[in-house]
């Protein structure tokens, strides 16, 4: 579910005033600019935000996105989806984050 993350909730609230350009999106939000493409990129998926790449005056690409008009039909399957979907994220992410430490004992032989 698009709207199923406080960060997209957060997207949709600074883009209903009016469409952003990428970098002043990232910076009212306080996160970086891959992490929220990455969430741009769901809430477009879901048919809800729209981006569209501008040149400059300068020659500068630059993208800038706003919110299409939507409507979100929740039922209490679709709640269930996205807590089991969001369950399974963190216990991924956890499962890389201990893949990645190492053993706390290994030690280098010389």
């Amino acid at each position: 579910m698009a709207v199923g993350h406080p960060q997209r909730l957060r997207i949709i609230a600074e883009l209903s005033s009016g469409r952003l350009h990428v970098s002043e999106l990232a910076r009212r939000l306080g996160i970086s600019r891959p992490l929220l493409y990455m969430h741009l990129q769901r809430l477009e998926e879901a048919g809800m935000v729209t981006g569209e790449l501008e040149l400059s005056p300068e020659g500068k690409a630059m993208k800038f996105h706003e919110l299409v008009p939507f409507r979100v039909h929740v039922t209490v399957d679709t709640v269930l989806d996205a807590l089991r979907a969001d369950e399974a994220a963190k216990a991924a992410e956890e499962t890389e984050a201990a893949d990645q430490e190492g053993p706390d004992d290994v030690q280098e032989s010389k």
